[in-house]
């Protein structure tokens, strides 16, 4: 079935069209309702409510990794890919309560940003110059990958290469006009269309092989759990530390998903956000993960894991609804591309031009943001297809950051708790997983360097978790033997985690009680254990 072409009639066509003419239509209306201050056009004049942070979260993470490369993972390797669906909620509620109120007390505009105010400029342009080719390479590239593989199999007018070049130019369009304003209200429409379009699969699906009862059956045993083994080849439980940390990146330091937060109109909104994304992660259990288990058993010789999506939907799915499914894979992919096209855009302009041009107008950043918009949808169209040489596009997602983001990650939320850290020691801190991670990923994963060398098999996730801790020793060496004074540490006190906050907001019921972010986070808290529990 690998090579069959998936068909779609002239009503699911239909379905695509409006859905593409609807969200470009939405970004022209946005764009002319933009004031032109650059606030306006990057941050959404700082005024989303907690229901657009939250669907915009799920939807900006909802594109290869997850329609795609979820299925295809499950398909694989069975439930154990759900660790990075519940260490992503777990990682949330982290980052509502001890994170992001740094972030909105500094009233930043890109995450970098933050990195200048706690340390010193050299870390800020390091970790923005990272996050840049991340977001060219990996955030967008793979989104256009996820989709021009599906879209090149269900119709015979379109190949990878084109499939790919018509999903840049829509996703471009609306971003480039609208700005973040445009790109969260696409995505909470994409969001539900999203929801809805995997349920409907999950369920048709389920009542194909024979109902819940049918589900396992004759699925191997190591496929039925969500913690392996710790000699266990995709994700032994060693390394789920290493998941947490990919976590953290994603959820807390990535321009590309944090940029809706930043846009929270209080603390609140955006604490509520990060918390409903957290809830709206849970069920990809079964919107996500199981559809790969149902593929496995309809199709167990699939030529590609990453084919099990296709295969389900416009196999068992009705004409018409084919068109729906096909709209929500879209949606998912645009949700991603949106948010990668207009963080890049934002990284650029806050971080590098505004800095050096600090006289510059407010129409000319935008516009300027606007260019850089179509330059990087221009370059992930062009790289976007040669993402087909790894072994599934989930691994070229999960390995490819395994190596480069721990020490990062210690930077930031090291810098949050611990005031003395200082420029010295985060820069090259920075520098180090940059210099030593990329050759390092190089080596291991791609050319078969380390193999052949003749080096022990370590798990990418494990290798995360041994840059994290040389991270860790790196930061606090060189920071304590270069220590500031405590004159000049004065401004960090405001940029750290604050208890007296902590206590304010968490010790105390709020009005309206079900909007009290005490019961949230316990809610969560208690979901989430529920779930692991369960597969355990």
């Amino acid at each position: 079935m690998g090579n069959a072409q998936f068909e779609l009639s002239w009503i699911d066509f239909t379905v695509v069209a409006v859905y593409f003419v609807g969200i470009i239509a939405h970004g022209v209306y946005v764009s002319r309702k933009l004031k032109g201050g650059s606030d306006d056009y990057f941050l959404a004049g700082r005024s989303l409510p907690w229901y657009l942070i939250g669907f915009s979260l799920f939807a900006s993470n909802m594109s290869g990794s997850s329609f795609v490369g979820l299925m295809g993972g499950a398909y694989s390797n069975g439930v154990s890919i759900f660790n990075y669906e519940w260490t992503a909620a777990f990682v949330l509620i982290l980052f509502a309560i001890f994170i992001l109120p740094s972030y909105l007390r500094a009233k930043i505009g890109t995450v970098p940003e933050y990195l200048e105010y706690r340390y010193d400029v050299r870390s800020r342009r390091a970790f923005s110059l990272f996050t840049i080719l991340a977001i060219m390479f990996i955030d967008t590239a793979g989104a256009l990958y996820a989709g021009g593989l599906v879209i090149s199999n269900v119709t015979e007018y379109l190949n990878i290469w084109t499939a790919v070049a018509v999903l840049a130019l829509v996703a471009g369009l609306y971003t480039i006009l609208g700005g973040l304003s445009a790109v969260v209200v696409t995505d909470t429409v994409q969001a539900v269309l999203l929801i809805c379009g995997a349920a409907a699969l999950f369920w048709i699906g389920l009542n194909e092989i024979g109902g819940w009862s049918q589900l396992w059956e004759g699925i191997p045993e190591r496929k039925q759990h969500l913690i392996l083994s710790a000699d266990d080849e995709f994700l032994p439980w060693t390394g789920l530390w290493g998941v947490v940390l990919l976590g953290f990146y994603y959820w807390t330091i990535n321009q590309f998903v944090v940029q809706r937060t930043l846009g929270a109109k209080n603390l609140r909104e955006g604490q509520t956000g990060a918390l409903f994304a957290g809830f709206l992660k849970l069920p990809n259990l079964f919107l996500m993960i199981l559809p790969g288990i149902i593929a496995l058993q309809l199709y167990p010789d699939l030529e590609t894991p990453d084919l099990a999506f296709p295969s389900l939907a416009f196999d068992l799915m009705p004409v018409g609804l084919r068109g729906l499914i096909m709209a929500a894979l879209i949606a998912a992919i645009m949700s991603s591309l949106d948010s990668a096209l207009n963080s890049a855009s934002t990284l650029v302009v806050k971080d590098f031009v505004q800095p050096f041009r600090p006289g510059i107008s407010e129409g000319r950043m935008v516009g300027i943001g606007r260019i850089v918009t179509g330059v990087v949808m221009v370059f992930g169209a062009v790289y976007s297809p040669f993402i087909g040489s790894f072994e599934s596009l989930f691994s070229y997602f999960q390995s490819s950051l395994s190596y480069i983001i721990p020490t990062i990650v210690v930077v930031y939320i090291l810098g949050l708790f611990v005031p003395w850290l200082n420029g010295t020691g985060a820069f090259w801190t920075i520098v180090f997983g940059l210099v030593v991670g990329i050759p390092l990923f190089l080596a291991k994963e791609v050319t078969g360097v380390w193999e052949a060398a003749g080096l022990p098999a370590i798990h990418y996730t494990i290798m995360s978790t041994v840059m994290m801790f040389a991270g860790i020793v790196l930061h606090v060496g060189l920071s304590a033997a270069t220590r500031t004074t405590p004159e000049e540490r004065k401004h960090v006190d405001e940029l750290v985690w604050s208890r007296e906050e902590f206590v304010h907001v968490f010790t105390r019921w709020e009005r309206p009680l079900w909007r009290d972010r005490t019961i949230w986070s316990g809610v969560l808290i208690l979901a989430l254990a529920g779930t692991i529990a369960w597969f355990w």
